[in-house]
């Protein structure tokens, strides 16, 4: 398969969407980003890399970093750690009061913002430092040390993140936060400003490419059973309230962040990662849905 030219050609394509899309400005230093960047990095699971772009840029990954804080909490707690999240497609806005309340404090799943305050609460051990242990373990997954968080990116979450102070508070109302809130929110502010390119996220995913080992040093970052069930929540919730459009148009297992990104498994094969800033209605990047579709159709694979 010709990826090179494959995403080349992608590349062109989606140029003209690149002036459509909106950056997330409710977060000024993500507001500050240009629109017209586009970036697109594909690694197969035999390790051949092919790039387009400005997949070499480091931009904040925003909610994708609730994969890995998913799969660190997965090996901590096993199973127990559904009794306080659910796996059922949101179909709400990710940052939604309403639905919590609803469901007296217990989110729908790990990827809208109240269940990835659970995720990240659960992340956090006495004599640990949650922060060094979340990037000990993306470097890890990446095989790239200098991976760091954007603390400007951090701080303009904090000064703006009124609605997920609310829901972490509302959670603790349940008794599903078990830290003090506010450590909670700095480690969840922090883990959102991750600042990583197209490169490092295709690479740090391909554990989940390969049954959860790390395909170039051998490495079990989770066990098969975790890694096939991350993919199945990535592919039913990963792309907030869009999940039924992506798996309709891309056809395979992705996470997405407001910073423009997204991430896309196609298990036994490769990851692909796609930046572009510029946002859809849902929050998802406008012309980053059509490279992955494009991709999907071109090469005429998907998971179905």
């Amino acid at each position: 398969m010709e990826y090179q030219k494959i995403i080349e050609r992608i590349n062109k394509e989606v140029a003209p969407l690149l002036s459509h899309g909106r950056v997330a400005s409710y977060i000024p230093a993500l507001g500050r980003v240009s629109p017209r960047k586009f970036g697109m990095a594909v690694i197969t699971t035999q390790g051949d890399i092919f790039t387009v772009g400005d997949a070499r840029e480091n931009f904040s990954i925003q909610s994708i970093s609730k994969v890995f804080t998913l799969a660190m909490a997965m090996d901590l707690l096993g199973d127990e750690l559904w009794k306080r999240v659910g796996r059922e497609a949101s179909g709400n806005p990710f940052n939604s009061l309403v639905q919590l309340e609803y469901e007296n404090g217990l989110p729908r799943n790990p990827f809208i913002n109240a269940g990835a305050l659970v995720i990240t609460d659960c992340i956090i051990r006495n004599g640990h430092c949650a922060l060094d242990d979340l990037l000990d373990f993306v470097r890890n997954c990446s095989g790239n040390s200098t991976i760091n968080y954007d603390n400007e990116v951090a701080f303009s979450e904090k000064e703006t993140g009124h609605r997920n102070a609310a829901l972490a508070n509302f959670l603790k109302s349940y008794g599903n936060i078990h830290h003090q809130v506010d450590e909670v929110l700095d480690v969840y502010f922090h883990q959102c400003a991750l600042s990583m390119n197209c490169m490092d996220l295709a690479r740090s995913f391909l554990f989940l490419a390969n049954g959860g080992k790390d395909p170039e040093s051998g490495r079990t970052i989770c066990d098969s059973r975790q890694a096939k069930r991350i993919n199945a929540l990535m592919q039913t919730c990963g792309l907030y309230d869009e999940c039924g459009e992506f798996a309709y148009r891309v056809g395979l297992p992705g996470k997405s962040g407001v910073g423009g990104g997204i991430v896309a498994i196609m298990p036994g094969e490769l990851t692909l990662a796609v930046w572009s800033p510029g946002l859809n209605h849902a929050g998802n990047s406008l012309a980053g849905m059509m490279a992955l579709e494009l991709f999907t159709t071109y090469t005429a694979r998907s998971i179905f």
